[in-house]
């Protein structure tokens, strides 16, 4: 299995990007899906998660009201809607999947995401 994540680069403060990731190499549906980002020198965080039919919806509290985590389930792909971007969501950020009743989560490469001041 393989998630290839893309729509970062380098975007001032206040501005938005949308991260997209698409899942490869299976045709089992994740049943969940989401983000995770890595700041130098910081543990790696989640971000937000979806399940598959948008029952469980969870964001971290610093990107509530911000970041909308939306899904694709039919071609498990999630994508992260993010806005009023700040120099503190500065990251790596990695989607992930988790297949239904299982705890392994499938990682893919990450995408940088910089925010200037």
């Amino acid at each position: 299995v393989q998630l290839q994540a893309s729509g970062g680069g380098l975007v001032q403060a206040g501005g938005s990007l949308r991260l997209s990731c698409v899942a490869s190499g299976t045709s089992n549906s994740f049943h969940v899906m989401g983000w995770y980002r890595q700041a130098p020198g910081k543990e790696r965080e989640l971000v937000a998660s979806r399940t598959r039919l948008g029952t469980i919806i969870k964001y971290a509290e610093s990107v509530k009201g911000r970041f909308t985590v939306s899904r694709d389930g039919a071609k498990n792909e999630v994508y992260l809607e993010m806005n009023n971007l700040n120099p503190e969501d500065t990251a790596t950020y990695l989607c992930f999947g988790i297949f239904p009743g299982r705890t392994y989560e499938h990682y893919g490469q990450g995408t940088l995401v910089t925010v200037s001041s």
